[in-house]
């Protein structure tokens, strides 16, 4: 199992770099994907997929919590109700 030994320090490093562009990227373009396709491989081939699944699901958590905060809670069974 070669693809689970812990990665070194560098590779780390290239892992949150390549992270961090792609979703820079991603901020500047409202999310579209599309436009940072080239980074998303870059993220995908520098990271284990393990971190590559994590890191999407940080990603929209720190998206929705974001929202909670500029928009505030809106339980989902409160729609329609007056």
């Amino acid at each position: 199992a070669a693809g689970m030994a812990a990665p070194t320090m560098e590779e780390r490093k290239a892992c949150w770099g390549a992270r961090d562009e792609f979703w820079q990227c991603l901020d500047s373009h409202g999310d579209d994907a599309t436009k940072c396709e080239k980074l998303r491989r870059a993220f995908e081939s520098r990271c284990p997929q393990q971190w590559v699944k994590h890191f999407d699901k940080r990603r929209d958590f720190l998206k929705y919590k974001k929202k909670l905060e500029t928009e505030g809670y809106h339980p989902p069974e409160a729609a329609g109700k007056s």
